[in-house]
């Protein structure tokens, strides 16, 4: 069974900093692109980053250039630096992964537990 875990979220002042950790753990199982998502009270949820195995990277339009998205293949992890932080990033930051289960021979979106990002003004 894979799972993925987030770390690093919190409460920041508008213009800080905060790094998102996520990690994937489990047995048998190879990882395509991965990614950060985040839901806001009240709306929908929106891709905030996501990049490929081979590094090619998507933002959204309101984090290009603030937010940088990394990768540690080896390590199965994904980091999200946000810089500049605004009040309108406060949200719940889930961590994603597009993961192929060697066990069950399937490709499957997995979803780690979110993490509180609060921006205060």
């Amino acid at each position: 069974q894979v799972q993925l875990v987030e770390s690093g979220g919190g409460l920041v002042l508008a213009g800080g900093s905060l790094r998102l950790s996520c990690a994937a753990s489990g047995s048998r199982f190879s990882i395509n692109a991965m990614g950060w998502y985040r839901q806001a009270p009240g709306k929908q949820r929106e891709l905030v980053a996501r990049m490929t195995t081979k590094g090619s990277t998507d933002y959204a339009d309101s984090v290009k250039g603030r937010f940088t998205i990394s990768r540690d293949n080896a390590r199965n992890m994904v980091y999200l630096q946000m810089n500049s932080l605004k009040p309108e990033d406060t949200a719940v930051y889930s961590c994603n992964a597009n993961v192929y289960d060697r066990e069950i021979f399937l490709t499957r979106e997995m979803w780690g537990q979110g993490t509180q990002v609060t921006v205060s003004a």
